[in-house]
Order: structure tokens, then sequence, then C-alpha cells
């Protein structure tokens, strides 16, 4: 198991992974290909956005690898948090392959975030769920995290929070 950045590389297997998602979509936004029809010009787009703009904070994205080399799990990793995030995105942003769950790599693409978040010497770090999402709350505890009170939007959706303090 490996973080790998996104690369041309990947191209067949990102979308693979897209694609195994769904109409759901519940992949880290910056890892979304919709309207990109072509990966290189997604790529570009990704590396403009990690630097930061008016819509997006500094980030770093990372796919988690098997031996296989198949896309297992994805994380964004945002340097500092704007309102939305503290409320609702968090610092780190996670997805694990639909037929990948229960394999232990939520956990595993967690705790590389963390190690991530470390060198980036980043402060405590906020992590969040959808109220309805167990098997992430249970991640997030399993790699330290702690609860606070949840937020809940306009439509009354429920978003747990939690505190991770960086190792």
């Amino acid at each position: 198991m490996q973080l790998v950045t996104p690369s041309l590389k990947w191209e067949s297997e990102h979308q693979a992974y897209c694609k195994e998602w769904g109409p759901s979509k519940m992949i880290p936004n910056s890892f979304s290909l919709d309207g990109y029809t072509d990966y290189s010009v997604y790529l570009k787009a990704l590396r403009l956005k990690q630097k930061g703009s008016e819509h997006w904070v500094p980030n770093s994205n990372y796919f988690l690898v098997n031996g296989e080399q198949k896309i297992v799990a994805m994380v964004s990793i945002r340097h500092e948090l704007n309102d939305f995030l503290w409320r609702v995105g968090g610092h780190i942003g996670y997805s694990v392959r639909p037929s990948q769950r229960r394999k232990g790599y939520g956990a595993r693409i967690l705790d590389e975030a963390l190690a991530k978040c470390k060198q980036l010497e980043l402060g405590d770090i906020l992590v969040t769920c959808a109220a309805t999402n167990v098997g992430s709350a249970k991640v997030i505890m399993h790699n330290g995290g702690v609860e606070t009170e949840s937020h809940r939007d306009e439509n009354s959706l429920e978003t747990r929070r939690f505190w991770i303090k960086n190792r």
C-alpha cells in the first residue's frame, strides 16, 4: 500500500473508481471528474486548486493504491479551514472505493493523511462525516477522533465533527 499523487498513469483507475461510486458521488470534491473530457485538463485544474484560490484552500490530494495497482481510497488534505470547512468539511476528506470497504482501507487512508498533516505542521485536525455514516465515524474515532458539537445545515442534514491531536 502506498499514497501516490494523481497523474496520467492513474487515469483509467481514477475513472473506474468514480464510475463505481455512481450517481452518489461521495468522493472528495477535488477528485470529481465531472466536466472534464480530458484527464490532462483535470490534472492541470487540480494543480491550480491545490495552490488555493478564491474558491479553494491550499490542499494536497492522494490515492491509496494497493499492490495490484488499484486505487482503493482517495484523500484530500486541506491545509487550512475556511468557514464551510470549519463547519462541514474539515481538514481531511476521504473515501473508500465501494467494492473495497470493510478491509481496513478507511483507517489506513486516514492514518496516512494524518502523517501528511504532521509533515505539513498543521495543528489539531478536524475530520467530519455525515451523521448517518457510522462506518466513517468509527474510522475517525479509531484514529483518535474526539467528537465535538455537530453541525446542522439549512436542510437539517447533520455533520458529525471530530478533532484529532496532530501527533
